[in-house]
């Protein structure tokens, strides 16, 4: 029997990357062939595909940025990709073609409409993002990260979740301590994008902690290259033990040992925060164009497992105030990170692959 194949188009962020990551996982261990379709800055994040996902950068391109030129050179790029993939698909026919959104998934989604190949999303935000906008009304199922996610009208939406790495579901409910008078850690991720009005905020807001909480603390805190020296040299004069690094590797592990997350809400983050189960501070991203982060933050909040400060009310007195309130209450902490589990959804991945098998089997039919 030939072994079957999923075609996978990803854009070049880890919002995009990690769902991809976790599907690629699961259907190499199912035995498909997997191959993985992205751009020079989705390449950074297959680090940690299995060795076996076949990894090709498409020709692709975003009329969000550079000047007239620029844009009028976009289309001719994005058709130039399409017509290729479309000649690799003829070459090697993919059972089940999947995008996760940005502009580096149009040739591929492209390509498998021209060929009506078997097709699908997935929107990881509670909003689609302009590619998978696009596209919801072409394919034939859209698998959503987050429920309810607005979808335009004649689009088939599926409540999936959003599929987290192996290294976060084997941490899955992992035991969770309450804060008090011992070691605690506070975990700080920005995300690429929004890293930097953390690092002006969070540092101060922790260091204005009544002593009997800063006393215990440690941080790990993702801070931007150009403002680690600061953040490190802030947390340091405060006489603070704090990690700073521009990438943890080890966000599943440190995340486990946290007593509180404070967090953009990114699809990803959100999703790892509830599968482990972490009560959080979330401080959804401001410059997002659809604002997506406030309605993937809004299933953790309205069950109680998050508090929301939009970035325009963020200041170091009030996130302090949210910090000193979680970390002063070890009941009400243990509570939120029950109530993170369950708004969780940590069979996501498997849910996904249920509705790839099944589309690539209506094909055979």
């Amino acid at each position: 029997m030939t072994q079957k194949l999923l075609l996978m188009a990803a854009g070049g962020t880890g919002g995009h990357m990690f769902p991809a990551q976790a599907l690629a996982e699961e259907m190499l261990r199912r035995g498909w062939r997997v191959k993985l379709s992205t751009d020079a800055r989705g390449a950074r994040y297959t680090g940690g595909f299995p060795h076996m996902t076949e990894i090709t950068q498409v020709s692709s391109g975003t009329f969000a940025r550079g000047g007239l030129l620029a844009k009028a050179l976009v289309a001719p790029k994005i058709a130039g990709g399409v017509a290729s993939m479309a000649m690799a698909m003829r070459r090697d026919r993919p059972d089940v073609v999947i995008g996760f959104g940005g502009y580096p998934s149009i040739p591929a989604l492209g390509a498998a409409t021209l060929l009506g190949l078997p097709r699908m999303l997935h929107e990881q935000n509670g909003v689609l993002g302009r590619v998978n906008q696009l596209f919801a009304t072409r394919v034939h199922h859209v698998a959503c990260g987050v429920w309810p996610t607005e979808l335009p009208e004649g689009a088939n939406g599926i409540h999936v979740g959003n599929p987290v790495r192996a290294a976060v579901r084997e941490r899955a409910a992992a035991a969770y301590i309450p804060p008090g008078d011992y070691p605690m850690s506070v975990l700080v991720m920005g995300g690429s994008q929004g890293a930097r009005i953390l690092s002006d905020v969070v540092p101060g807001a922790i260091a204005a902690l009544p002593p009997e909480i800063r006393g215990h603390l440690r941080v790990s805190h993702q801070a931007r290259d150009e403002d680690s020296a600061r953040v490190s040299e802030f947390y340091a004069a405060q006489g603070i033990t704090a990690d700073v690094q521009p990438f943890f590797h080890d966000v599943p592990a440190r995340m486990s040992e946290a007593q509180l997350v404070i967090s953009r809400a990114g699809a990803s983050s959100v999703a790892d925060i509830s599968v482990i189960g972490r009560p959080s501070i979330l401080i959804p991203l401001a410059a997002a164009i659809r604002d997506e982060q406030t309605a993937n933050a809004r299933g953790l909040v309205e069950a109680g497992a998050a508090v929301l400060i939009p970035e325009s009310a963020l200041d170091t007195a009030s996130l302090s105030e949210q910090i000193a309130s979680v970390l002063s209450q070890a009941q009400g902490a243990t509570q939120m990170a029950h109530a993170a589990l369950d708004a969780g959804v940590p069979n996501a991945t498997d849910r996904l692959v249920a509705l790839v098998e099944h589309l690539a089997e209506e094909e055979t039919e």
